[in-house]
């Protein structure tokens, strides 16, 4: 992963200095993290999945450190919040100065798309596979995600960044790079060429309204549980079939509101399942 400005001394698994980066080209998509801690980014986004993309070039991370961009000599970031209250809340100038570095670093590279700006927040739409699937279906537009910390961010900046607010659930944490870290994961996971079997974002939970049904693997039987007979007879179109049954009947159980959704969606399932009754 790059930082702004400074690229880390040692290079580590997943990471790129900005010298590889500047060979590293064609890139599928990008993204951009304004944090006050890249480094909580560095490890999760630097191994696995995400780090071998960044490694083959499929995606750009890149963390900026807004505290780089404070106007003052002890790189203050925060103030006391008009009107009264509890905590501090940060400012707009080092943000929206970090933000312009952003979009210089972008010209610079010669990508003309607008980014997305999303400010991660507890206050906007919550984040799900639809978004992602939404993001991914944009890879030559830049995802700047914006992480709060603190009280969170002087509401100007919005305006300034023409940011959206999103959050990853009805949850309060500490500062929006977790949630950052969520989002970078589940949009690169579908951009080509990150994972190695194309087939498997397909087939995981959420996708067309469903979870995941159950899977299995050596041994066929342990302490007396069976692998299902169907998915050991090596006829695709049974196993295709019971694995879609499975999936609608976790889903019925698990995630009743999701299941609601998938119904509306396909209304040949409400069809089959009066037919069997």
């Amino acid at each position: 992963m790059e930082q702004g400005r400074t690229a880390p001394d040692n290079v580590r698994k997943g990471f790129m200095t900005e010298q590889e980066s500047e060979v590293q080209e064609g890139y599928r998509m990008e993204f951009h993290i304004m944090t006050l801690f890249p480094e909580m980014l560095d490890t999760i986004l630097g191994e696995s999945i995400t780090g071998r993309a960044q490694n083959a070039g499929h995606i750009r991370v890149k963390t900026w450190n807004i505290r780089d961009y404070a106007q003052n000599t002890y790189r203050h970031v925060d103030d006391y919040i008009y009107g009264g209250g509890p905590g501090m809340l940060m400012q707009c100038e080092p943000i929206d100065l970090c933000f312009e570095a952003v979009k210089k670093d972008l010209q610079e590279r010669g990508i003309e798309q607008e980014p997305e700006v999303i400010y991660l927040s507890p206050r906007g739409r919550t984040f799900s596979q639809k978004i992602a699937e939404e993001f991914a279906s944009e890879p030559e537009r830049p995802l700047v995600l914006l992480c709060g910390h603190y009280e969170g961010i002087d509401e100007r900046v919005l305006t300034l960044l023409n940011a959206k607010e999103m959050s990853i659930g009805d949850f309060v944490l500490t500062g929006g790079e977790l949630g950052a870290a969520i989002i970078v994961d589940a949009v690169s996971r579908l951009i080509p060429g990150v994972l190695g079997d194309e087939s498997s974002a397909v087939y995981e939970s959420f996708h067309d309204d469903l979870l995941e049904c159950p899977q299995y693997t050596r041994p066929e039987e342990y302490k007396g549980l069976k692998v299902p007979e169907v998915l050991l007879s090596g006829n695709h179109a049974l196993i295709a079939k019971w694995r879609l049954e499975e999936a609608e009947k976790q889903t019925e159980q698990k995630r009743p509101d999701l299941y609601r959704i998938y119904r509306e969606n396909h209304p040949v399932v409400e069809e089959k399942k009066k037919r069997r009754k």
